[in-house]
């Protein structure tokens, strides 16, 4: 119960989208640390920044050239170690991102090793010699990659490939080699005396791959989208477990883990168990897709699934409960945007608001995403030139020039979905390119910025900016903070198909948060608790309702 990060409230940024503080169309550290009385104003007490090591930015910096310097898109180590300062300072602590997985294809030690099969650091990634099929020459295993195509990339120097999962200029680092986890710890060392409190540690579940054997996966694709192959392998422990003995336990500081969709309960357990010495919480992705987005017919409405969304949160936050840790979030940077998500054009407020009740008053450590305390939505996209998504230029390659699909079809399909949605500039005001800086940025500007934007929000007493402020206060500094922190978790009429109910209760205290999901009203019996105080609704209420509103939410304090 000691962890600091336990009572942390968690702020999420993009640095390249975040603030430009140069002028040169791009976000970098000093508008961080210009932003810094803002993020104190806003009440968190924790960020978690992107990447801004050197790198030549195919996937915006998560391709990294050296780990030990700052890109100058975003500044020097002068500015990170004032970054660090100044937060401290406010009484905020920074993690950062460690890139475990892979490295850019531009960093020396990939360099080296695709000179020469027996380079010294030819073992450092993972190679394998072409297969002749049918007379030709081809891959390695038919494994297909996140970003599209095979998860190999031919390399005609020494006339092998290199495993990549996802982008071609982003090539897998080959765990198995003691010296690549002996380099890994040495990058993460080097961070944490320099002052940071911690990292989320990107796609760590991918870290142990299984033998190069072909999918039988039953798919018409040409490559087989058996992520198995690849993920949450056994071995990945036993790396984590040495990490947590060699850095880890050696400071006082938290690490989240990415482990991607689909993720089962059970598997994070294996990461998050105190009693394994691996890592203190994971994210996982399992609410990310609980609407009928995927399948829904060209202007249909987005809708919840309620009953899939109520199942999902069940399961992560009693699965967890006594045995692990949670981390709590609506999206990051690989998610849309969850105004637009979840959320209801024609009840925007009461949504978005209902949206942060439903979340961040259950248990585990929250994040939220730079933007979302404003409401940010998706952009609309109108061709392929308004995504920078690396991810969707190589399926615009593979889906459109090559198997001809149509163009505005793909547009359509990959706009619900792409990352780009969470990408776009932080709205910061409604004067030119949102108040981000004076010169035209790198990424789209949403057109609602003049309507959607800090600065108005500040002013607004009512706005989603002030009601994220009095949850974060709530969370952090009411008398209510320990049953939020540390209370167990009840889900409450499990079979409702509309209202999300649950109740936290610690030593004696406990607090009823009730959430409609949908735009429709709802009756509802009595709900079998004395009701002793509202501590926060989206509606003006002096008394609880039994009749509750379109995507109305209250947060009751009961006995």
């Amino acid at each position: 119960m000691g962890k600091w990060w336990k009572k942390a409230f968690g702020y999420q940024i993009y640095i390249r989208s975040f603030k430009d503080s140069n002028h040169d169309g791009i976000g970098d550290i000093r508008g961080i640390i210009e932003k810094l009385d803002y993020l104190s104003y806003l009440g968190i007490n924790l960020i978690w920044i992107c990447p801004f090591f050197e790198s030549p930015m195919d996937d915006n910096g998560y391709d990294v050239s050296d780990f030990y310097n700052v890109s100058s898109d975003y500044g020097d180590m002068s500015d990170i170690k004032e970054l660090i300062a100044k937060a401290h300072q406010k009484k905020i602590k920074i993690i950062i991102d460690l890139i475990l997985n892979q490295t850019s294809d531009e960093h020396h030690w990939f360099q080296e090793s695709r000179k020469s099969k027996d380079n010294p650091y030819r073992d450092y990634y993972i190679w394998a010699p072409p297969r002749i099929i049918d007379g030709k020459q081809t891959e390695p295993t038919n494994w297909a990659s996140f970003f599209g195509g095979s998860c190999w990339e031919y390399d005609q120097q020494t006339n092998e490939y290199y495993m990549k999962i996802f982008s071609r200029k982003m090539p897998d680092l080959n765990w198995k080699n003691p010296k690549v986890r002996e380099e890994i710890i040495n990058i993460a060392k080097y961070w944490l005396d320099l002052g940071i409190d911690g990292f989320r540690l990107d796609a760590v579940a991918h870290l142990g791959k299984s033998e190069l054997i072909d999918s039988t996966y039953q798919t018409s694709e040409k490559y087989k989208p058996e992520w198995e192959k690849y993920s949450n392998l056994p071995i990945v422990h036993d790396y984590l477990r040495e990490l947590n003995q060699k850095v880890f336990s050696k400071y006082d500081i938290v690490t989240v883990g990415e482990v991607g969709g689909r993720a089962l309960v059970e598997d994070a357990l294996l990461y998050v168990s105190p009693k394994r010495k691996e890592l203190d919480m994971v994210f996982n992705f399992d609410h990310n897709w609980c609407n009928n987005g995927w399948n829904r017919k060209k202007g249909e409405k987005l809708k919840i699934n309620v009953p899939l969304m109520k199942e999902i949160f069940n399961k992560w936050q009693s699965g967890l409960q006594g045995k692990g840790w949670n981390a709590i979030y609506w999206l990051n940077h690989d998610q849309p945007r969850v105004a637009s998500h979840y959320g209801d054009s024609e009840y925007f407020q009461e949504s978005v608001k209902m949206l942060a009740v439903c979340m961040y008053f259950m248990w585990g450590t929250p994040f939220i995403y730079n933007g979302e305390e404003i409401g940010m939505t998706n952009p609309k996209f109108k061709s392929i030139d308004d995504f920078k998504d690396v991810s969707i230029h190589n399926q615009y390659r593979i889906n459109v020039l090559e198997n001809k699909q149509d163009p505005d079809d793909f547009i359509n399909q990959v706009s619900y979905s792409t990352r780009d949605n969470a990408r776009t500039i932080m709205q910061w005001s409604n004067e030119e390119y949102a108040g981000f800086g004076k010169a035209k940025p790198w990424n789209m500007i949403n057109d609602n910025y003049p309507v959607i934007n800090v600065k108005d929000e500040i002013e607004e007493e009512n706005s989603i900016l002030h009601f994220y402020r009095k949850i974060i206060d709530i969370r952090l500094n009411s008398e209510y903070n320990n049953v939020i922190t540390f209370g167990k978790y009840q889900q409450l009429a499990k079979e409702h198909s509309q209202m999300y109910l649950y109740l936290r209760q610690y030593r004696g205290k406990k607090i009823l948060v009730i959430c409609n999901l949908t735009c429709e009203k709802v009756k509802m019996d009595e709900l079998g608790y004395k009701i002793k105080k509202i501590i926060l609704s989206n509606y003006e209420r002096k008394e609880v309702p039994f009749e509750f509103a379109s995507y109305e939410a209250i947060v009751l304090e009961v006995e």
